[in-house]
């Protein structure tokens, strides 16, 4: 896992110092259960401790989900709640608008320091200007599930950002992950409890992400089983 991580980084590294704006946006994207969290996180942790340090913020797209109390006035509320956290559970329009930010917020010599929602795991709901994103950053890098979804409004993410990396990994193999996290957060008692939901919702999820993926320019290999 060392070496691949650090194999990342220091690719992602050297596209940024070959950049010619101020600061350049990364994309990490996967199926839940891949590893994408992890795997950005350790990223960003390398980049920013490397020789020399490169000043990296991390964002991930959950801060966008739809708040519990928009999901309570949908026409299809408990379809919402099951399936919470597909593509359409989000406030796309928002996310997009945020990125189209950075984008700018990228190309410029700005001194702005930008701030962005994070999921709250315990109220489950996002929590506003959860995290601060710095202006002497160098590398931004946004993770999560959807940033490379060929659908309307998501497939902006593509292009407006400079560097696009998939985290592949067996289906099969997330499912199981997912499945034990659910038990293991106490979401679900037993282990046919966590399938039952990851069937209904996560797996589900991964087939959308899977059968609309825009081409990424790395693929990763999964290479952590601990978080999505």
């Amino acid at each position: 896992m060392e070496v691949e991580y650090n194999r990342i980084a220091d690719i992602i590294r050297r596209r940024a110092e070959a950049h010619d704006k101020k600061r350049y946006l990364v994309a990490i994207a996967g199926v839940p259960g891949s590893g994408k969290t992890t795997t950005a996180a350790a990223i960003a942790q390398r980049l920013n401790s490397g020789k020399p340090p490169i000043q990296t913020e991390l964002v991930s797209m959950d801060g966008f989900h739809l708040s519990r109390a928009t999901l309570d006035q949908l026409p299809n509320r408990e379809e919402a709640y099951i399936r919470r956290g597909a593509p359409w559970t989000f406030d796309a329009a928002r996310f997009i608008a945020f990125v189209h930010q950075l984008r700018d917020w990228t190309d410029t010599f700005s001194d702005e320091t930008i701030y962005a929602p994070v999921f709250h795991h315990e109220t489950k709901d996002p929590v506003e200007d959860g995290v601060m994103i710095s202006s002497d950053a160098s590398i931004l890098i946004i993770e999560g599930n959807y940033l490379l979804l060929d659908e309307p409004e998501w497939r902006d993410v593509a292009q407006l950002v400079d560097y696009r990396v998939f985290i592949e990994t067996d289906l099969q193999e997330a499912r199981d992950r997912v499945a034990k996290r659910h038990v293991s957060a106490g979401i679900e008692k037993t282990i046919e409890g966590g399938y039952r939901r990851v069937d209904s919702n996560d797996y589900l999820n991964a087939l959308t992400i899977r059968d609309k993926l825009i081409p990424p320019d790395m693929v990763v290999r999964s290479i952590t089983e601990v978080s999505s």
